[in-house]
């Protein structure tokens, strides 16, 4: 069952890229614990709506948001060394956080996977983005396949207050 708006997010290990540094494990519940924070997922690293407009979209608005008060982070159901390598090529600024749920298991938890198998991609998350403040969900956007517009850096700039 996909996560809810009034839901606590669940508390989940998972790998952490920041800054290009090294790679630091953790569980979701400190990373939320009280902040406002976005979260948007992408179906994969280096795929092209993924690098060409949706984490683009994030590291260009992202100073709009540090403004605002708001935590940033991108998850993708991707090993931990994939997303440091995306965070690199990506230019991502420090502060702006990648999640790598490499099993998927955050992905699950939020309800929010899909099957790419389709595309050679096996279970990935969809595409989408969370507003949370203090770990409690607030909004949810969550893309019709094919999709980028509600999950959008843009998107979550309009939404949220």
């Amino acid at each position: 069952m996909t996560i809810q708006i009034g839901q606590p997010l669940p508390d989940f290990e998972i790998a952490v890229i920041d800054d290009g540094a090294d790679i630091q494990r953790t569980t979701t519940a400190p990373l939320f614990s009280g902040r406002n924070a976005v979260l948007f997922g992408v179906p994969g690293a280096f795929t092209p709506t993924c690098s060409g407009r949706h984490l683009p979209g994030y590291v260009k608005h992202f100073d709009d948001f540090k403004a605002r008060g708001v935590d940033v982070y991108c998850m993708a159901v991707n090993d931990a060394f994939v997303m440091k390598a995306w965070a690199l090529s990506q230019n991502v600024p420090a502060g702006l956080k990648l999640l790598a749920d490499g099993n998927g298991g955050f992905t699950r938890a939020l309800g929010l996977e899909m099957d790419g198998s389709a595309y050679g991609m096996g279970m990935r998350s969809r595409r989408f983005a969370l507003y949370a403040e203090n770990g409690v969900v607030k909004q949810l956007h969550i893309e019709s396949p094919g999709e980028l517009r509600v999950s959008t850096a843009e998107a979550m700039l309009s939404a949220i207050p």
